[in-house]
Parts: C-alpha cells; sequence; structure tokens
C-alpha cells in the first residue's frame, strides 16, 4: 500500500501511498483511512479507468488549449460566480487583487450528467462526450472510495450517497505554462480545499506540492495513477479524524504542466457537522454544523485550514 508516512526522495519529493484497488475492500478501506490520517493524500491505482479514457481526456486536454485563442475566449469570464467558465489567474478567486501563472477552464454539471452539457463549450467537437464519460467514470471511482472509506470508519455505506456526496460536480482543465520566472510567479497559491473529495490526473511535469512535517513536498505522480486528497468538510464531518491538507502548484522555467481535476461537493443546503460517529465524552464536537452554502462562503480558497467561525472552544463556545 505504500508507506503511509511518506518515502522521502532526494529533492525534497515525497512518495505518496499508493493505494491498489484491486485487493481485498478492508485492506483497501483501512490504506485509505491511514493515509487520511497520516498525509490526507494519497494515490490509486488499479482502479478500473481504463488507458483508453484517461488518454482520450488527455488527448482532448490538449486539443483544447491548442484551439485559436479566439475558441478559447469566447468563453471566458472573470465572474467566480459562472459554474462554467475560461479563465486565468488574475481572477482566482481574489477579485483580480493577484496573479498566478495557469489557464483553466472549469465546468460544472448535476449528476447524472444529462443536459448540463449544453453549457459547456462546443468546441472542440468531441470535448462533450470526452469530458462527461470522463467525469462519470471518475466520480463513480471517487464515490466507491467513499463507500470503502465508510466501512473502515464504522459508517453507514450510504453515508455520503445524500447531501454530502450529492451537489453538483465540477471539472477543471488546467494549464500551467512555462513560465520565464518562477521564482516570483506560482501556479496556485497554498490552499485547502472546500469540496469533499477531490481527484487528479497530473501530467508527469511536476509541481504538485503539499504540506508535509512544516515544508513543502512534491508530490511523485505514478503513470495513469490519480492523486486524491481530502477536503476541509470531511475534516469537519470526522472530527478532525481526517486530515485536509494545504497544498500548491509551483511553475518552471522550462515545461508546460497540465492536469484535469474533479470534485465531488456536498449540496449546498446539506448540514456540515460532526458525525455522531465521531463524537463522545471524551471527544466533543470541534466543529459547529453549519449548512455547505455557509460553509463554502466563509472558505475562501487562498485561505489556510478550517475558520475559526467552526471551531468550538473548550468550555462549549464559538467565534461569532
Amino acid at each position: 500500500m505504500g508507506n503511509l508516512q511518506g518515502e522521502s526522495l532526494p529533492d525534497g519529493v515525497v512518495s505518496l501511498p499508493v493505494i491498489d484497488l484491486s485487493l481485498g475492500r478492508a485492506e483497501v478501506g483501512r490504506a485509505i483511512l491511514n493515509a487520511g490520517k497520516e498525509i490526507g493524500f494519497f494515490q490509486v491505482i488499479n482502479h478500473g479507468i481504463s488507458d483508453e479514457a484517461i488518454r482520450d481526456m488527455e488527448a482532448m486536454c490538449e486539443e483544447y488549449f491548442a484551439m485559436p485563442e479566439e475558441d478559447r475566449l469566447c468563453f471566458h469570464s472573470d465572474d467566480n460566480g459562472k459554474p462554467n467558465r475560461f479563465f486565468s489567474g488574475s481572477t482566482y478567486e481574489t477579485g483580480g487583487a493577484c496573479k498566478y501563472w495557469f489557464d483553466c477552464l472549469r465546468l460544472t454539471s448535476t449528476f447524472p450528467i444529462g443536459d448540463s452539457k449544453e453549457d459547456w463549450p462546443e468546441k472542440p467537437k468531441r470535448l462533450r462526450e470526452v469530458f462527461g464519460r470522463f467525469a462519470e467514470l471518475t466520480r463513480g471511482m471517487g464515490m466507491e472510495l467513499l463507500r470503502l472509506l465508510c466501512e473502515a470508519m464504522g459508517l453507514p455505506l450510504d453515508y455520503f450517497e445524500g447531501g454530502l456526496g450529492n451537489g453538483n460536480m465540477a471539472m477543471t482543465l488546467n494549464r500551467y505554462p512555462a513560465c520565464p520566472d518562477p521564482g516570483t510567479m506560482i501556479g496556485l497559491p497554498p490552499h485547502c480545499d472546500r469540496n469533499l473529495l477531490s481527484l487528479l490526473l497530473p501530467s508527469t511535469v511536476p509541481g504538485l506540492q503539499f504540506s508535509y512535517n512544516g515544508k513543502w513536498a512534491n508530490v511523485e505522480t505514478l503513470p495513469n495513477a490519480y492523486i486524491v486528497n481530502f477536503g476541509l468538510p470531511l475534516e469537519v464531518v470526522t472530527n478532525g479524524v481526517l486530515r485536509s491538507i494545504e497544498h500548491q502548484v509551483v511553475t518552471n522555467r522550462t515545461h508546460a504542466r497540465r492536469s484535469v481535476g474533479l470534485f465531488i461537493t456536498p449540496a449546498p443546503d446539506c448540514l456540515i457537522g460532526p458525525a455522531k460517529e465521531f463524537l463522545s465524552k471524551e471527544k466533543p464536537a470541534r466543529y459547529r454544523a453549519v449548512t455547505y452554502d455557509e460553509f463554502y462562503r466563509m472558505h475562501s480558497v487562498v485561505k489556510h485550514g478550517l475558520s475559526s467561525v467552526l471551531t468550538i472552544n473548550a468550555d462549549g463556545s464559538h467565534h461569532a
């Protein structure tokens, strides 16, 4: 399953726990739980998503960014509230206050995917078909990871099948061009994810870093493996048992980097709070429950960790 403490490699690279989904359910579930307690990140292999589906998605990504600029810019928007849009780093959750070195196509959909695809770009020709197929396969794998986690934690298998995992699916196609001055320009700032579960299909070009023992560690990726990390809502639901870890993307001078992210999110009106299975007299609730809509608004993506507004003090009070 890999070294759950993270194997230190040369040049600050850390080998994430590698979880093989072809193994027994109990073993896989324990490995996911241990990875969540120790590191908050892991890689998944033998996940059942075919090489063909992955190659199709990678080829479509290349085709999208190879289109004439005007074909991409017709989908451009600086409106952070717009669910489907193409944007660049200068508008990334900051209102234009900072600039980050990346381009992003962000798409959302209800699930199962249906008419939502009509709001996606029309070009390239097969984009809706390829992205839709990839999203369904990847989300299916993500929900299976959550079921395995439930088994290991003693939660009902369908615990995340309702509101907690039933919000709109989001998918991002990210490109980080070669940067002339990597020392002063970052791809994505340090942040924790506000969604429930993040599934990333990276390219072979390094750049993703996560916080590890007080330092930034580079991720060594495996071919066709997904990188998975837990979002802040899972840290709240498990009353701090699972960890949502800060991560960032750095640039480099010579190579462009690409990644595809899929995000499983709660429904806006779903209550996000510690599950009763993680509460006891010795371990009282560390966080108060709020709707996901409120949770999302109080956690800017460029903030680190959980908002103090959610934290319950030892005397039972919380910040107003």
